[in-house]
C-alpha cells in the first residue's frame, strides 16, 4: 500500500483529480491502471446488475488486472454463475473470489444467520475484513459506484481516498443513457435475476436483496426499510460499528 500519511495522501487525491479526474472513463482507466499503478492496482467487483459495464472496460485496458470478488457464501447462485460466464466472455485472468476468515465466521455466525440480527456486523465480517486483506498488497481500487444511484453516491468525485488506498470511481459521472449506449454496443449480458424485477444485487438473504419497489430509485431493494443503504466497504478506516458508509 501507498507509504504516506493521510496529508500527503489527500494532496496525492487532489492532483490525481485535477490532472486527471475529467477523463473519459476508458482513458482514466488506461493511466491508472498501466501507468500510475502499474501491478498495483485491482478491480473490486460484486458481479452483480451493472457491473459487466465496468469489467468490459477494464478488460479493453488490460484483461490481467486483477479482479476482487468478495464471495460471501452467500450470494444467489444465479451471481456466481454471472460471474464465471462474465469472465469467460472479457478474457479475465486474475478474478479472485476472496471469502470471509472461517474462525471469524465460526466465532461470530455460527448459524450464518446474523443477517437477520445485524447486517452491518454480517457485512463486516464477510465483506469489510475480506476486503481489507484483499487490497493489502495494492496501492489503489476501481469500483463502479455511480452519482446516479443517489444518497451517498451522489457527490462522488472521480478519485478519492480511504486513509491507505486511492480509490477510483471510473464510471462516478455515467447516466443511464450512457450505460444503456454501452451495453448495447458491446452486446453484454444482463445478470439473470434481471428478468425477475432485481435491479440491484447483493447477497441472497431477503433482508440484503428484494426486488426494487415500483417507482423507486435502483438500489430500493437493497437493505429494503431498514435505513441502511450501503454495506460498508468503503468505510474501511471505520469502526465495526460504522460500516454503512458504502458499498459496491
Amino acid at each position: 500500500m501507498l507509504a504516506v500519511d493521510t496529508i500527503e495522501l489527500n494532496r496525492l487525491t487532489q492532483s490525481l483529480n485535477k490532472d486527471y479526474g475529467a477523463l473519459p472513463s476508458l482513458e482514466l482507466l488506461d493511466i491508472m491502471i498501466n501507468n500510475i499503478f502499474k501491478d498495483k492496482i485491482a478491480l473490486v467487483s460484486s458481479f452483480g446488475t451493472e457491473a459487466a459495464l465496468l469489467l468490459s472496460l477494464v478488460s479493453k485496458v488490460n484483461k490481467n488486472t486483477p479482479v476482487v470478488f468478495l464471495d460471501t457464501g452467500m450470494h444467489f447462485p444465479e451471481t456466481l454463475e454471472y460471474r464465471d460466464s462474465l469472465i469467460e466472455r472479457l478474457g479475465l485472468t486474475d478474478v479472485r473470489s476472496v471469502k470471509p476468515e472461517p474462525a471469524s465466521v465460526q466465532a461470530i455466525d455460527p448459524e450464518n444467520n446474523l443477517w437477520k440480527s445485524d447486517t452491518d456486523k454480517c457485512c463486516y465480517i464477510r465483506k469489510v475484513l475480506p476486503l481489507a486483506e484483499a487490497l493489502s498488497g495494492f496501492d489503489a481500487w476501481i469500483n463502479g459506484r455511480k452519482r446516479i444511484h443517489g444518497g451517498l453516491r451522489s457527490e462522488l468525485p472521480t478519485l478519492e481516498n480511504d486513509g491507505k488506498h486511492i480509490k477510483v470511481n471510473a464510471i462516478a459521472d455515467w447516466d443511464r443513457e450512457m450505460i444503456d449506449a454501452h451495453w448495447e454496443k458491446e452486446n453484454l449480458p444482463e445478470h439473470p435475476l434481471v428478468q425477475w424485477g432485481y435491479t440491484s444485487v447483493g447477497c441472497k438473504p431477503e433482508l440484503c436483496t428484494q426486488k426494487a419497489a415500483p417507482g423507486e430509485g435502483g438500489r430500493s431493494g437493497r437493505w429494503a426499510n431498514m435505513g441502511k443503504t450501503e454495506c460498508g466497504i468503503h468505510s474501511l478506516g471505520k469502526t465495526e460499528t460504522d460500516t454503512s458508509g458504502g458499498g459496491i
